[in-house]
């Protein structure tokens, strides 16, 4: 594998497609909003001791233990919740408020993993971490985003852990540690489907652990209303496609991929090229549309 694969895209910050992409996602200000003050505090921990010099007179301890945190971010939660790409807007409106410049968002690809050679995945890793610490220089700030980040960094005491998984497990856990001394330089925000099954070592260093749910009803009305402004599609008809797409006694609800990568393309073929879309083809795709099956968090 050539080290060029280890990262899915690196994008410099602040980026405007990303600034576009956050007005898109539903109730992303909210989670923002929830998550600013501690992310930006862990970016900064650089300022900790002269924000403690000038307001309290001397380097207070808890200035230096805050300063001292892990540089993790945790988000978790079902598939298709938009942990990802929420992950890359977060990160760039971050570093645009920061006014850092060329600073960079890392994705890790899960070729990090690698073909299965005895230590391979651990070698990658390690390289993917020199990486991006070599991207902030003396000045630059960086984030590493790891999407699936249970396929590298499940619990070391689960049955059928391989060695090599350990290994990789150790190797991250190691990489969290050493970032610290970049003083919130350099952060990253691991992305999950299933909590439980991190390993508690890592889990324990997160500063930040946010949970991403599927839309409830008030949120997919407000994403259908956003999505399909201009379709002429009436109240009643929204609260119809609300509910074709909530949870039923034998299946969930919808997620947000479940309707930006499946009940929309579906709807649109239905009436591309000879006709407007209408309520007649949304309400014949949703019955097309399955819900993604949950991931057990176990």
């Amino acid at each position: 594998m050539s080290q060029n694969d280890i990262f899915d895209r690196e994008i410099v910050a602040p980026d405007a497609e990303l600034a576009r992409r956050a007005a898109t996602l539903l109730g992303f200000d909210a989670r923002y909003a929830r998550v600013h003050d501690q992310l930006r505090l862990l970016m900064a921990a650089d300022g900790l001791e002269k924000w403690s010099r000038k307001h309290h007179g001397s380097l207070m301890p808890i200035a230096g233990l805050v300063a001292d945190q892990y540089p993790l971010v945790v988000f978790h939660g079902d598939v298709g919740t938009g942990k990802t790409v929420a992950a890359e807007c977060i990160a760039n409106r971050l570093l645009t408020e920061a006014r850092s410049e060329d600073a960079v968002i890392f994705r890790l690809s899960n070729r990090v993993r690698g073909s299965g050679k005895v230590g391979e995945m651990t070698t990658l890793l390690a390289e993917a971490l020199k990486r991006v610490v070599a991207s902030i220089g003396k000045t630059r700030r960086a984030v590493l985003v790891i999407d699936e980040g249970d396929s590298i960094a499940a619990s070391r005491s689960q049955e059928h852990s391989h060695h090599e998984d350990k290994v990789a497990v150790n190797t991250l856990i190691q990489g969290v540690d050493d970032l610290r001394r970049h003083k919130g330089r350099v952060v990253v925000i691991l992305c999950t489907n299933r909590l439980s099954v991190l390993d508690p070592a890592l889990l324990r260093r997160a500063a930040v652990v946010e949970r991403f749910d599927r839309p409830d009803d008030a949120e997919r009305r407000q994403l259908l209303e956003r999505d399909l402004e201009g379709a002429g599609i009436t109240a009643a008809q929204l609260d119809e496609l609300v509910a074709l797409t909530g949870p039923t006694a034998h299946a969930p609800g919808w997620t947000y991929s479940d309707f930006r990568s499946r009940f929309y393309p579906t709807a649109v073929a239905k009436a591309f090229p000879d006709a407007p879309l209408g309520f007649e083809h949304l309400r014949a795709a949703a019955g097309e549309t399955t819900a993604s099956r949950v991931m057990e968090d176990r």
